[in-house]
């Protein structure tokens, strides 16, 4: 049987075009498509060719963050493979983002950080 693949994930950001200009920046990541979207908002999609992260901002600005955790259907973070986890946590503080819980396990490295909409990401990279 083929391997089912995840393509992408959709989450409700505060600001669309800040969140893809980071995620560009740190990642290498481009634009793949934006425009107008459900409930009057504005939706982009920001990854690689096979996969990325929809990026959802409705017309109002939505309320803070919620605890994940401790939320069914909640989002607890999103986890992205780089070559060079140095190079991608030194992007990510120059962006502004504070990195946080490093661990090195078996099979290799990680830490993760918040972006400004509250949403964790987790960065590894395996050796």
């Amino acid at each position: 049987m083929t391997q089912v693949k995840l393509e992408h994930v959709n989450v409700t950001v505060r600001d669309w075009q800040a969140t893809a200009d980071w995620m560009k920046f740190v990642f290498g990541w481009d634009v793949r498509w934006h425009g107008a979207s459900i409930h009057n908002g504005h939706s982009a999609h920001v990854g690689g060719t096979d996969s990325y992260v929809a990026l959802y901002q409705p017309p109002k600005a939505p309320a803070g963050p919620i605890d994940c955790y401790n939320t069914i259907g909640g989002l607890n973070h999103i986890a992205v493979v780089v070559p060079d986890l140095d190079a991608v946590e030194a992007r990510v503080k120059e962006a502004g983002f504070i990195p946080k819980s490093h661990a090195n396990y078996e099979p290799g490295r990680r830490f993760y950080f918040e972006d400004a909409s509250g949403i964790e990401f987790e960065v590894v990279q395996y050796d």
